[in-house]
């Protein structure tokens, strides 16, 4: 079997036991969103550093997601700042508190945070804060890695805890420790990482069980069109004065 058909065997193989295993905690979260929006919040979207920011930007400003997710977006900590700095920055103590103190939510608002390993500094000082602003935390993240990188670990929180302690509601991506997993042969070390696939997927499924629920109550789910069908623009307007001002990066 080629290594290309293994890596996609692996993707489909998260994805669905993900389906399989995290269905109840997909459904609490989306529970909390819906709560949310039909009280006239935004959804909170925080990634403890690097490519967790991937699934963030999946779900912000996007076609068929919610118009009201605010996400607190941070270079110092994205792939967009030099990729050393960033990995440097997101295991600075402190640094993800001062990113929720700027972004400034309130108590009872919800925020998704997404971190595929949810032990690092920025991580887990921003959820913490959360928590000490009295905000309700779904995590998105891995508890092989929680439970197989040890203790003492130099990127760990110094308090031990994990994303998994802190939360509300905890979703597993099934990531597995170390990530990429495909051995190629004559490749010394494994490639191919499923992280972003099972992340992004769970985002996803967050939004349409949300959707599913607001629904049910009689609540329209703020949704954006593409901007690039006809009359997407005019569609989104309305969404985009509804949430300029209370969404930092409209």
């Amino acid at each position: 079997m080629s290594e290309e058909t293994i890596y996609a065997k692996m993707i489909g193989g998260v994805l669905r036991r993900i389906d399989r295993e995290q269905e109840g905690n997909i459904k609490k979260a989306a529970m909390l969103v819906a709560d949310a929006i039909q009280k006239d919040q935004v959804i909170h979207l925080y990634a403890g550093g690097g490519h967790t920011w991937i699934p963030i930007l999946e779900v912000f400003f996007r076609a068929g997601g919610f118009a009201c997710m605010d996400a607190f977006l941070d270079y110092g900590i994205s792939p967009f700042n030099q990729a050393i700095h960033y990995l440097n920055f997101e295991r600075l103590p402190g640094y993800g508190k001062a990113v929720i103190d700027y972004f400034n939510p309130k108590e009872g608002e919800v925020i998704i945070i997404v971190h595929n390993i949810g032990v690092n500094n920025a991580t887990v000082d921003a959820a913490l804060e959360c928590k000490r602003r009295g905000m309700k935390v779904i995590a998105v993240s891995s508890s092989e890695w929680h439970k197989k990188l040890p203790l003492d670990a130099p990127i760990r929180h110094k308090s031990g805890k994990s994303l998994f302690d802190i939360a509300d509601v905890s979703i597993d991506d099934c990531n597995p420790f170390g990530d990429a997993q495909v051995e190629v042969k004559g490749v010394g070390t494994p490639m191919f990482p499923t992280s972003t696939f099972g992340d992004t997927y769970i985002m996803h499924r967050i939004e349409i069980e949300a959707a599913k629920e607001l629904v049910k109550r009689g609540v329209e789910p703020p949704i954006f069109r593409s901007a690039n069908v006809p009359g997407g623009d005019q569609y989104n307007a309305k969404m985009i004065e509804k949430y300029f001002n209370r969404v930092k990066f409209l």
